[in-house]
């Protein structure tokens, strides 16, 4: 069978409906947590009426809002660590290639590549191995090395696309490389380095496995508060909050790929 290559992908038989199914499966139970958190019935699965008591309820939930509390301090800091750290490493392996290039690529994008878990149960490890107590500290250290690979792709991807000609002739108007970056370099690599960040923060706010496994004692974070709610019942409480994160995630994800896209 002869197949015209002009033709959009969608014009292939099954196509349509394969990916409309594809995507009802990923999308679809979101949109039913989502309208069940609206339940009036305090049994999650069973709809008796609209109501938007249940927010009400979750933001007036001490307990929440100290897990919440907890996961913005944990996101900040690995945020701006990670930001930090990408940007330095992008700029380093921008700088031209050197022997071992390649080696210390694979080791930025490995977080990526390992499965979260296995992340997690190797830095249990390590912390417990070196005799550093759990808690929100080796959260914090660990959302950073995991977030680092997503705030240095943005950043490298951006630097990639810059022209090196402007560092080059600021270079040649007697600007030293401090004065150079922080002039020429760092205005045109912001949206770069925003996206990232927003990037890494989502990350980390959203993260449960790495959190459940390297927090201590009095360090719960959102996820791991939510997960401890679901084991007792789902109820439209924990929907409101489910929704309330997907809504941040939603925001951060969109701003991240919108700022990405800005040109020089």
């Amino acid at each position: 069978m002869k197949v015209d290559a002009s033709n959009p992908l969608w014009r292939f038989r099954g196509i349509t409906s394969t990916a409309m199914l594809f995507f009802a499966y990923l999308y679809l139970p979101i949109v039913i947590l989502i309208a069940l958190s609206f339940n009036e019935n305090r049994l999650a699965t069973i709809w008796t009426g609209f109501t938007t008591d249940w927010y009400v309820v979750a933001l007036s939930n001490d307990d929440m809002l100290r897990a919440a509390q907890n996961s913005l301090v944990v996101a900040v800091s690995a945020t701006v660590i990670a930001t930090i750290a990408a940007t330095l490493a992008a700029m380093g392996m921008s700088r031209g290639r050197f022997r071992g290039e390649t080696g210390v690529s694979a080791m930025l994008a490995l977080p990526l590549l390992v499965p979260e878990v296995v992340t997690a149960i190797a830095t249990l490890l390590f912390f417990v191995a070196i005799g550093i107590k759990l808690g929100l500290v080796t959260i914090i250290i660990a959302h950073t090395v995991f977030c680092i690979p997503f705030a240095y792709l943005p950043i490298r991807a951006r630097l990639e696309g810059m022209d090196p000609s402007l560092t080059e002739a600021a270079n040649d108007l007697y600007a030293n490389e401090w004065k150079a970056f922080r002039r020429v370099t760092l205005p045109l690599l912001w949206p770069g380095i925003l996206s990232g960040a927003m990037l890494s923060f989502i990350i980390s706010l959203d993260d449960f496995v790495i959190s459940y496994f390297v927090g201590g004692a009095g360090a719960t974070t959102l996820p791991i508060y939510i997960f401890g709610m679901i084991r007792i019942g789902i109820t439209p409480e924990v929907n409101a909050i489910s929704a309330m994160m997907l809504l941040v995630s939603i925001i951060f994800v969109s701003v991240s790929f919108l700022i990405d896209r800005i040109r020089y």
